[in-house]
């Protein structure tokens, strides 16, 4: 039975030479092969050249001021690389090793399988010291997912979850477009006058779901509750 996540990836990229997944730039080279580099680097010479898909896990793991980075679908991915890979094998082990476990999130909501999960479920399920986070208030939660999960600066999945049962929105400081998986989250996170203005016409966008809250989220809600 054909694989899902290489059934899409093959459908993207026979539907287009190029498309965007986050900050990353993919290209169909005419002898088969895939070319990635960071979007703002499209034009850019003198890239450092990789040809391992291994290489993309060293690739994602600082960011420009050599910073670890914690949260992969941040907006803070390094620049000033070029990564050639033969297969379309290479291509998704790479994406994984970029935005893990994205592609299959795609897939899924592609095919209409995919669920979300509140906040509020989330959270209650916590546990030992981050029991306590599902003490945090609706009017704090508002404030935190507009500051934390905001394209800009924040993290450039789509939310796809909402905040309790009920179907409140997560948060309304944030704008609607961070909520449509048919708007680019990356052109969002770049600020006046980066190589990628949001008036920029870019090519074909996957983008990247957030189908429940993460864990870094919910160390930030920890925070909040003990900072009361």
């Amino acid at each position: 039975m054909p694989d899902p996540v290489e059934k899409l990836l093959e459908t993207v990229c026979n539907d287009s030479r190029s498309f965007c997944v986050g900050e990353i730039l993919v290209r169909k080279t005419s002898t088969g092969g895939f070319v990635l580099l960071h979007r703002d680097d499209k034009t850019a010479d003198q890239l450092k050249i990789f040809r391992s898909a291994e290489d993309a896990i060293e690739i994602a793991k600082h960011d420009d001021a050599g910073n670890y980075r914690p949260l992969k679908t941040a907006p803070n991915l390094h620049h000033g690389w070029r990564l050639e890979l033969g297969t379309l094998e290479d291509l998704r082990r790479v994406l994984d090793y970029f935005y893990p476990g994205r592609l299959a999130v795609f897939a899924a909501w592609r095919s209409g399988k995919l669920q979300t999960t509140t906040l509020r479920e989330t959270l209650g399920r916590q546990s030992g010291m981050y029991r306590v986070a599902a003490k945090i208030s609706d009017s704090q939660i508002n404030g935190l997912v507009a500051d934390f999960c905001r394209s800009n600066g924040g993290c450039l999945r789509t939310i796809l979850w909402k905040r309790d049962a009920d179907g409140a929105i997560s948060s309304t400081k944030l704008p609607k477009e961070k909520f449509d998986p048919a708007r680019d989250q990356a052109t969002a996170a770049n600020p006046p006058g980066s190589a990628t203005p949001a008036t920029a016409a870019i090519p074909a966008t996957v983008p990247l779901l957030c189908q429940e809250a993460c864990n870094l989220l919910i160390a930030e809600c920890r925070k909040v509750v003990k900072g009361e």
